[in-house]
C-alpha cells in the first residue's frame, strides 16, 4: 500500500527527525525504537511498510532538509552517521517540498495546496496521501460565522477575509484533495464543524490533537492512579522549559495559552475535578531541541493525611515525536483503506487532546488501539478504496 505522508511544517525539527528516521529504517541503518505500530500487538498486515511511505510536504522557509539534518545532528537529536549515510534519499525528498502558498485568497492558496498534493499522489502512484501538521502551535482561532456551515465556508473563502487559520486551511485543502488528515499540534485544524461535516461527506478518517510526548504522557499514566487509589490530588502544577522552534512560538502568550489548554485537560477529566495549580511554558532558548518538565503533586490519603510527590522529565521532543508521527500516518492510512471515516478516537494513546476520546487514561487508551488495529488487521471496515 503505497502512502504519501504530506507534512505541513516539513523542514522542522519534528518532520525532518521523522523523515531520516523513516529514510534509515528503510535502509535497515537503524531500529524502530520508539515506533509503537512495530510492537507485536500492533504490528499486522494493515499497516503500510516503513518501504511504502514517500514523503512531501509545504513550509514556509526554504532551508534545505539536508541541511536542517546536520543542524539536528549538531544538536544532538539525530546521529550523524545516518544524515551522511542518506544523502541520495534526502535529496530526493527535497524535491518533493513545497513552498506554503501565500498569495491570492484563502480559495486560490487552498487551490494551490490541493494541486500539490494531487500532483504528489500521481506522480508516484499512490495509493492515498496522509496530511499530518507538525508546524508551529497557532493561537486559538476567532470564531467566523463561516465555521459552521460548508456551504458558508466555501464562499468566504473566496473573499479578502482570513477565516481559516493555517492548520484549517490546510485541513480543508487536505479533505478537498480526499486526503486523510492528522494533527500534531494543539492548532485548530479539522476542529470546526464545517470541516467535520466536509470529511464526512468526503469519507475521510483524521485524527488529532497535540502529540502527546512528554509531561502529559506522564499525568495520563500517574492521573488514574490516583483516581483508582481514591487519593485526593490537592494541587498539580508543573514548569516546561524548552528552547528550539516550537519554545520560541510558544513564547507568544497566544500560542502559549492554546498549549497550555491542551496540557491541562487530562486532569480535570481524568480525575473528575481540578486541582489547584497550572502549567507554565517558558522559552529557555539554551536548550535548543531539548525540554525540561518539572511538576509537583500534593495529595492527601486516608484521614486528611497530607503528601507529595515530583518528577522531572528531560528529553529530546523531535524524537519522542517522529516516531508517532510515523505510526500516526500509517494508522490513519490503513483506517482509510479499511473505508473508516471521522474522528479516529481509538488514536486517542496518542494525543493530549484527543478527538472523541472517551478517557484520558494511558492504559484504558492502550487497550483501545490494540483493538482498533486487531480491527484493521483482520480486515475490519470496508474495502479498500485505492
Amino acid at each position: 500500500m503505497r502512502t504519501g505522508v504530506w507534512l505541513v511544517g516539513a523542514r522542522g525539527s519534528v518532520a525532518t527527525t521523522s523523515i531520516v528516521g523513516a529514510l534509515a529504517l528503510r535502509a535497515g541503518l537503524a531500529g524502530p525504537t520508539g515506533c509503537v505500530t512495530e510492537l507485536p500487538e500492533l504490528r499486522g498486515p494493515a499497516l503500510p511498510a516503513f518501504t511504502d511511505l514517500v514523503f512531501g510536504g509545504h513550509d514556509v522557509v526554504s532551508t534545505p532538509l539536508a541541511k536542517r539534518a546536520e543542524a539536528l545532528a549538531a544538536a544532538g537529536v539525530l546521529p550523524g552517521r545516518l544524515v551522511a549515510a542518506l544523502p541520495e534519499e534526502l535529496a530526493a525528498v527535497e524535491h518533493e517540498l513545497r513552498p506554503a502558498p501565500t498569495a491570492g485568497t484563502q480559495a486560490d492558496r487552498a487551490a494551490a495546496i490541493v494541486r500539490d498534493l494531487s500532483d504528489f499522489r500521481h506522480r508516484h502512484g499512490l495509493d492515498r496521501v496522509v496530511v499530518v501538521n507538525v508546524s508551529a502551535t497557532e493561537p486559538a482561532a476567532r470564531p467566523h460565522p463561516a465555521h459552521a456551515d460548508p456551504a458558508a465556508l466555501h464562499a468566504a473563502l473566496a473573499g479578502p477575509d482570513e477565516v481559516l487559520p493555517p492548520s484549517s486551511l490546510y485541513a480543508y485543502a487536505a479533505v478537498t484533495a480526499g486526503c486523510p488528515y492528522v494533527d500534531f499540534t494543539p492548532s485548530t485544524g479539522l476542529r470546526l464543524p464545517a470541516l467535520g461535516a466536509l470529511a464526512a461527506e468526503r469519507g475521510l478518517p483524521y485524527a488529532g490533537h497535540d502529540g502527546k510526548t512528554g509531561e502529559t504522557l506522564v499525568k495520563s499514566v500517574l492521573a488514574p492512579m490516583f483516581a483508582m487509589r481514591h487519593l485526593a490530588v490537592r494541587s498539580w502544577s508543573g514548569v516546561n522549559l524548552l528552547g528550539g522552534g516550537d519554545g520560541a512560538t510558544l513564547a507568544d502568550p497566544a500560542a502559549n495559552a492554546a498549549k497550555v489548554e491542551s496540557k491541562q485537560r487530562v486532569l480535570g477529566e481524568t480525575l473528575g475535578y481540578e486541582p489547584q495549580g497550572g502549567t507554565r511554558i517558558e522559552y529557555v532558548e539554551e536548550l535548543g531541541d531539548f525540554k525540561t518538565a518539572w511538576d509537583l503533586v500534593t495529595f492527601a490519603g486516608f484521614l486528611g493525611t497530607r503528601m507529595r510527590m515530583e518528577f522531572t522529565w528531560h528529553g529530546c521532543d523531535s524524537a519522542l515525536a517522529a516516531p508517532l508521527v510515523l505510526d500516526l500516518a500509517r494508522l490513519t492510512a490503513a483506517a482509510h483503506a479499511a473505508g473508516l471515516a471521522g474522528p479516529l478516537a481509538d488514536l486517542a494513546f496518542f494525543f493530549k487532546d484527543p478527538l472523541g476520546a472517551p478517557t484520558h487514561s494511558l492504559a484504558e487508551q492502550w487497550q483501545r488501539l490494540r483493538e482498533f488495529t486487531r480491527r484493521l488487521h483482520s480486515g475490519g471496515g470496508h474495502a479498500d478504496r485505492g
